[in-house]
């Protein structure tokens, strides 16, 4: 495991300690957060990002909120509860594993107080169950490591965008997980890694972390994707998802539309992996999905630096979709969904114990 993106730290009451991603690849430290506000701010700056690894953030961030409350009534903590979970809602609003992470804490107090539970038992219930999440997720880029290492041969060479390594998740990553279970195997393999702007995430991330386990990468600009696609350099694509819709759309980081769209043209088969907490069951498509659009500042004025003219119109869309008929299939801890559609997706979901209405 190249880092340790984020972990609880101490007992009750404890804080949260992070890579604060914001200062790689050029300074690394750690980000200790020790209240909801605080947690709200690195999610929104993206002092940690990632689906899986916000997630994991949000379940933190409610223990934050209600881990010093003391001798309440179960539904005066409940009340409480779900203040702190509506304030972490609005921190992003596109990765749904926030909100599955936010629901997943509020459901298990609130089945607490159900069978009677006080304000302080509750508070050690999400202990449990904000730890759980924490554990699932390292085990669910093992699986999705296994599983993805399949699609990936000896001396192949792959593409990705953004970043879906460690840096967003509890363990080795989503896109980045098959990689690395790939190189556990003793398989030699090399990837390119699209600097994806206007945020640099896969030059700033990516291609740091695959350097620090030892993982051949080259970094390319995001529009020499079709390039080495042409040149015939590039296997498959890898890429991770922060919303996945019911008929198998895509979300992921603005620009991975574009690589889809060559990857199809070139015939390389494009993969998405992500975990089932990924898939968004109240969506039909990826239509539906918010797209969240950022500061027009990342894009004038990256980094501190000015590179467009002062009053020009912006746009900056952080996501875009991709469609189900450009992926080639999508990687989950349950396996691999060939050719998604909606009918595959949802079978995988039901036999998962996903209760679809």
């Amino acid at each position: 495991m190249p880092v340790e993106t984020l972990v609880w730290v101490g007992q009750r009451p404890g804080h949260v300690r992070m890579v604060e991603q914001t200062l790689l690849p050029t300074k690394y430290e750690q980000l200790e957060v020790r209240d909801v506000a605080g947690m709200v701010d690195a999610i929104y700056r993206l002092a940690v990002r990632g689906a899986p690894a916000i997630g994991v953030a949000a379940a933190f961030g409610v223990l934050l909120g209600v881990q010093e409350l003391e001798g309440l009534s179960g539904e005066e903590f409940m009340g409480r509860t779900r203040e702190v979970a509506a304030t972490l809602a609005k921190a992003r609003p596109t990765a749904v594993n926030l909100f599955w992470a936010l629901d997943r804490m509020v459901a298990r107090g609130t089945r607490e107080l159900e069978a009677g539970a006080a304000g302080d038992a509750i508070r050690d219930a999400l202990f449990e169950e904000a730890h759980a999440i924490f554990r699932e997720d390292q085990e669910t880029c093992e699986a999705l490591g296994r599983h993805g290492a399949e699609l990936i041969r000896d001396g192949g060479t792959y593409l990705t965008h953004c970043n879906a390594g460690a840096l967003a998740t509890a363990n080795t990553g989503t896109a980045l997980a098959p990689f690395y279970e790939a190189q556990r195997q003793g398989k030699h393999i090399a990837v390119y890694a699209d600097e994806t702007r206007p945020l640099l995430q896969g030059a700033r991330l990516t291609a740091w972390e695959l350097q620090q386990s030892g993982i051949d990468v080259t970094l390319i600009t995001d529009n020499t994707a079709g390039r080495v696609m042409f040149e015939g350099k590039i296997d498959a694509v890898f890429v991770g998802s922060d919303r996945i819709a019911r008929n198998g759309d895509v979300c992921n980081k603005i620009g991975t539309y574009s690589v889809a769209v060559l990857a199809r043209e070139h015939g390389v088969p494009f993969y998405a992996v992500a975990p089932l907490s990924t898939f968004d069951r109240e969506l039909t498509s990826g239509d539906q999905i918010p797209i969240e659009e950022r500061a027009p500042e990342e894009v004038t004025r990256g980094f501190g630096n000015q590179t467009a003219p002062d009053g020009v119109r912006v746009y900056n869309p952080a996501f875009d979709v991709t469609p189900a008929r450009l992926v080639s299939g999508i990687v989950t801890e349950a396996g691999l969904i060939r050719e998604p559609t909606r009918e595959r997706v949802e079978a995988v979901l039901r036999e998962a114990g996903v209760e679809l209405r």
